[in-house]
């Protein structure tokens, strides 16, 4: 089942059903869209995460009007909340608890394994509450894919110097990726499992599109500067993200040996892209 998902704004869509919040959506989404994500189980080791930078223009309109909002929230001059503004965070509360939930069942058990009624016992709220959020478990799945994908980006930012060459920052980009899934194994190895379900496949077509296009215009920005080597662009970057993801998931499964480290392991993919980029 493929989701059609508006160009602009990646990130301001999971809400747009619901008529009697519109005096509230736009906080909700500036809230909800960076913190409402779950870090599964399955930390490993460390991972980087930090500063708000996007390369993908549909992704950008929807979080840099979140963090704006979040500064003004959370800044200790802030007057005191409103009745409003306590009902909105207590609601934001709710849906964490349930995405929360859903992320734990989810990679304990599968997508398929896992009801609505598991995911409300878990989270401690009643079954009508999640039916207020997401009409559906594909809809609430698809806030937690979309969400990862901001916060990927958020750590890919953390790391990329807008000053630096499109080959530096691709391979800025591909090392970074590489220790936030690490940091995340759990909801990448359910991400593993999953692909092939067809009530999720849509969803993770989407992201997986969105990811290659910003790498292509990486390449092709550092093409028309001489370089990045000649060659089909999109290519380039298939290969790219082929070895982030099949580098991660030989990490996850184990399969490089207890010997290397998700340090020794980011330093080479980083090193691995930046010479296929020659």
């Amino acid at each position: 089942m493929r989701r059609t998902v508006p160009q602009a704004g990646v990130a301001v869509d999971a809400l747009g059903h619901l008529d009697a919040q519109r005096h509230v959506l736009p906080l909700l989404v500036a809230r909800a869209r960076l913190d409402a994500l779950v870090s599964s189980a399955g930390h490993r080791r460390h991972g980087s995460q930090g500063a708000v930078a996007v390369l993908d223009p549909r992704v950008k309109i929807g979080w840099t009007v979140a963090v704006a909002n979040v500064g003004r929230l959370d800044s200790p001059a802030s007057p005191e909340p409103s009745d409003e503004r306590r009902h909105t965070e207590h609601g934001l509360e709710r849906k964490q608890q349930l995405l929360t939930a859903a992320a734990e069942l989810f990679a304990d058990r599968g997508y398929a394994a896992t009801r609505i009624a598991d995911i409300c016992a878990a989270a401690g709220v009643a079954k009508g509450l999640f039916y207020w959020y997401f009409p559906t478990k594909g809809d609430l799945f698809a806030e937690l894919v979309r969400t990862m994908r901001l916060r990927l980006r958020r750590a890919q930012g953390a790391v990329l110097d807008p000053s630096a060459s499109a080959a530096t920052r691709i391979a800025d980009g591909a090392e970074a990726s590489v220790r936030f899934m690490a940091d995340h194994a759990a909801y990448f190895a359910l991400l593993d499992v999953e692909r092939t379900d067809p009530d999720v496949a849509g969803v993770l077509d989407e992201g997986a599109g969105v990811y290659l296009g910003d790498v292509q215009r990486l390449v092709e920005e550092g093409q028309r500067a001489g370089d990045i080597a000649d060659a089909p662009s999109r290519l380039i970057a298939v290969g790219v993200l082929g070895a982030v993801s099949s580098f991660s998931n030989s990490y996850r499964n184990g399969r490089l040996g207890d010997d290397v480290t998700i340090d020794d392991l980011a330093a080479f993919v980083r090193r691995w892209v930046a010479n296929a980029l020659k």
